[in-house]
């Protein structure tokens, strides 16, 4: 029996992280589309930012201060598909100085504690994050599901990820040719067109959008086609992987922390208040609240 020997990354892991926890989240995030975690790895299929190749990973936890990259692509892809999946996981961001936002804060500490090492788990990037804030904007979310799939089970690519026939999300070169897709109205495939132009011409790169001041960055954003500010957050924050900014515009988030901290009449600005105790990591704390929610509001049911 030949054995392949596939490229491997490591990735140096500041701070705590269970990848077991961020498979298992990336599992039940339907946008993700994945299929069910292998215990004790996580596998990704997706285009390679700006170079749009699409690419698989398997990532494993050697100890927890390491992570290793199964690479699934060329060879020459290798150090990219690393650095890619390490903005996905989080791992680029120095997280030892997390715990603290806890002390600050005893309703972080709890969600921290109920939720050890989990760090926010991104779309592959910034292109991605931006096609499912139109995809999703004023529907709910399993008929958004159901486009995300159809949209790549139509026209991505599949890539071998150890194994497993995964499928990547559709290139931007792809998509900017798209004409139809069944139950999507023309005017977001024309936005999806829009935001395919956007990501081939740079202007979706998750490098350029964390070096700028975010309230720039959000402005930066908005002038792409169907985003507003709710939007412009989501692919910020989840694109491109920004650990310090409150998603003033999020109200699902907001009514779960009107419960958490006992405050039912609060606005977007007291909340923005109370999340300046969580900085450097807004964004992360803003995640674990999402979490929970969504946890409390499946038990409820």
């Amino acid at each position: 029996m030949t054995t392949i020997s596939r490229p491997c990354g490591e990735i140096a892991v500041r701070g705590a992280f269970d990848i077991e926890a961020a498979a298992r989240f990336l599992t039940g995030f339907a946008p993700a589309g994945q299929p069910e975690a292998e215990p004790g790895a996580l596998r990704v299929a997706f285009a390679l930012d700006g170079e749009w190749t699409p690419v698989g990973a398997v990532l494993r936890q050697r100890s927890p201060g390491e992570v290793v990259v199964e690479v699934h692509g060329p060879p020459e892809h290798t150090e990219a598909v690393v650095e890619q999946v390490r903005r996905m996981c989080s791992l680029d961001v120095d997280g030892t100085a997390f715990p603290e936002a806890g002390t600050r804060d005893p309703v972080v500490a709890l969600l921290q504690g109920l939720h050890p090492g989990l760090r926010p788990v991104l779309f592959a990037s910034p292109y991605e994050a931006a096609c499912w804030a139109v995809l999703s904007h004023r529907i709910w979310m399993t008929q958004a599901v159901r486009l995300r799939r159809r949209l790549t089970e139509r026209h991505g690519t599949e890539v071998d990820v150890g194994g497993s026939g995964l499928r990547a999300f559709p290139v931007p070169a792809v998509l900017a040719k798209l004409e139809y897709l069944p139950g999507l109205p023309g005017p977001k495939v024309q936005r999806l067109r829009g935001i395919a132009e956007a990501a081939a011409a740079g202007m979706l790169d998750a490098a350029t959008l964390r070096a700028m001041p975010a309230e720039e960055a959000l402005k930066q954003l908005q002038l792409l086609p169907g985003v507003g500010r709710f939007s412009a957050e989501l692919i910020l924050i989840r694109g491109a992987g920004h650990p310090d900014v409150f998603p003033r515009g999020e109200s699902r988030l907001h009514e779960i922390m009107r419960d958490a901290y006992h405050l039912p009449e609060a606005g977007a600005a007291e909340l923005a208040e109370i999340a300046e105790a969580w900085a450097p990591f807004r964004s992360w704390v803003s995640f674990l609240f999402r979490v929970e929610g969504e946890a409390r509001m499946r038990e409820s049911r």
